[in-house]
């Protein structure tokens, strides 16, 4: 773990400081001390926004985009909210696709004994197991969607240690984690996602490529 200035950080991003720690209060960026940022969740940063300012959609409208493109009816939105969105996304580029939709969950990594790995799984919304269809596999790591009132619980149980390198990745939300899960069934889209914002270089491109096929896919 790599730790630099706010003042550094700022310049990384081209922003000012205070912004810098806007974006830690709104927990975009990981502040481990006063004054001082975790340089990997400025890279986990660039890599999802790059240096663009766009405004993300609402989580809502984020997954209803991730459901569109896994084939699903997003039906807690309206018919005409989702003409609009699957118009929108025609000409949506992949890296259009992932800044807008990253409000959907926030990311927190984790380190934990191998033994927890599996009991883990069967706590949460498992996409690691869909890796294996983007040509990726990892038997040892840990990646779905929890329930943001549930987090606290699960590390308490499996005493998991908050840690930038670990290979437990939990994305915690407040949307229905039963619609998580049927996304997550129907297609690859919402594990291409979550690899396009990795800091690995082949998880990123086997995401993006992903996102890319699924964007070129014509919806009704």
């Amino acid at each position: 773990m790599s730790l630099i200035a706010v003042r550094d950080a700022a310049e990384r991003l081209g922003v000012s400081p205070r912004q810098v720690q806007h974006l830690v209060a709104q927990g975009e960026l990981t502040s481990l001390a006063r004054g001082v940022i975790d340089s990997e969740s400025i890279d986990r940063f660039l890599a999802v926004r790059g240096q663009q300012r766009t405004r993300p959609w609402l989580p809502e409208t984020a997954w209803g985009a991730v459901a569109i493109l896994s084939g699903l009816v997003a039906s807690w939105m309206g018919e005409t909210q989702r003409s609009r969105l699957k118009a929108r996304m025609r000409s949506m580029s992949a890296a259009d696709l992932v800044e807008r939709t990253r409000e959907r969950a926030d990311v927190v990594q984790y380190a934990g004994h191998s033994s927890v790995a599996e009991r883990l799984k069967q706590r949460i919304v498992d996409t690691s197991v869909a890796r294996s269809r983007l040509g990726l596999a990892d038997a040892n790591m840990v990646d779905g969607y929890v329930d943001a009132n549930k987090l606290d619980e699960l590390v308490r149980r499996f005493g998991l240690v908050r840690d930038t390198s670990g290979l437990i990745t939990l994305r915690t939300t407040t949307f229905p984690t039963g619609t998580i899960t049927r996304i997550a069934a129907a297609d690859t889209v919402l594990t291409a996602l979550d690899l396009a914002g990795s800091l690995d270089t082949r998880e990123r491109t086997a995401g993006m490529d992903a996102l890319t096929d699924a964007l070129e896919k014509p919806r009704g």
